[in-house]
């Protein structure tokens, strides 16, 4: 049985009560997802409220499962108003930072459409797909093929630039949701904190210490941002940012304090 402090017990509850009414009326609660800085949709208070929405029940459980393993001792640690400041702070912090890798992600997927725009070979079409949209690059195989033999297909141009406005759209208007951010502040603070506690981690057959598990976990996240599989929708930056956030913190909070072997 999980042992619930109040704080987290709170959150769990928060979570929930918002997920099953975003079920219900999910049109209508759209605003509270975090969009990117740029889109119509974007507006400030979703750096906060992004936080108690999620996509799906997988991604809830996820969470909240994570919440309830790791919070309790933390919250013990440090009693619940401090730890409730550590969560949205490592929550927030994910999203700001997270919304200045997409604004630049953006800003360089719009420059070199332009560039492509402004001198339509296949070389600029070659870079627009590798810097922007790899995961995605099979797809454009041919456009490239085509357009090196043919560079002033004027019809095969446009298709192209529209198929890359319709995919810049779709990334200025996709929204993040989600606690992860503030969960992966409370993984390393865990691991920081109770370095040698034992996890069991599925699908591994032997118990990992925190200490071990963080880091590698991290260099996963890392490896997932950078060479993104097709098909994967999941902010890896977002909880790395979340790390970040929460070593910050810890390193500032704990500085003069003793951690538990």
């Amino acid at each position: 049985m999980f042992q619930l402090t109040p704080t987290v017990r709170n959150l769990l509850i928060a979570n929930v009560v918002v997920f099953l009414i975003a079920q219900q009326v999910p049109n209508h609660l759209g605003f509270l997802a975090l969009f990117p800085v740029g889109s119509p949709y974007f507006q400030p208070w979703q750096y906060l409220t992004h936080m108690f929405m999620h996509a799906g029940i997988g991604h809830i459980f996820s969470n909240m499962f994570g919440l309830m393993v790791f919070g309790p001792l933390l919250e013990q640690r440090w009693g619940g108003q401090r730890f409730l400041t550590f969560w949205l702070i490592c929550g927030i912090g994910a999203g700001v930072l997270y919304s200045g890798v997409r604004y630049y992600e953006l800003n360089k997927m719009r420059h070199d459409m332009e560039v492509f725009r402004q001198d339509p070979t296949d070389v600029h079409l070659q870079d627009v797909v590798e810097n922007n949209i790899k995961n995605n690059a099979p797809a454009f195989d041919p456009a490239i093929r085509q357009l090196h033999a043919t560079p002033d297909d004027q019809h095969l141009i446009q298709g192209v630039l529209t198929e890359f406005e319709n995919q810049y759209q779709r990334s200025l208007n996709g929204p993040m949701v989600g606690a992860s951010g503030a969960l992966f502040g409370l993984l390393f603070a865990f691991a920081y904190l109770f370095p040698n506690t034992t996890l069991i981690v599925f699908p591994l057959p032997v118990p990992v210490k925190a200490k071990y598990l963080v880091p590698v976990y991290g260099l996963y996240e890392l490896y997932g941002g950078i060479h993104q599989a097709p098909g994967d929708n999941i902010a890896h930056f977002a909880h790395l940012a979340g790390l970040l956030v929460g070593f910050v913190l810890v390193m500032l909070w704990e500085r003069n304090r003793a951690r538990f072997y």
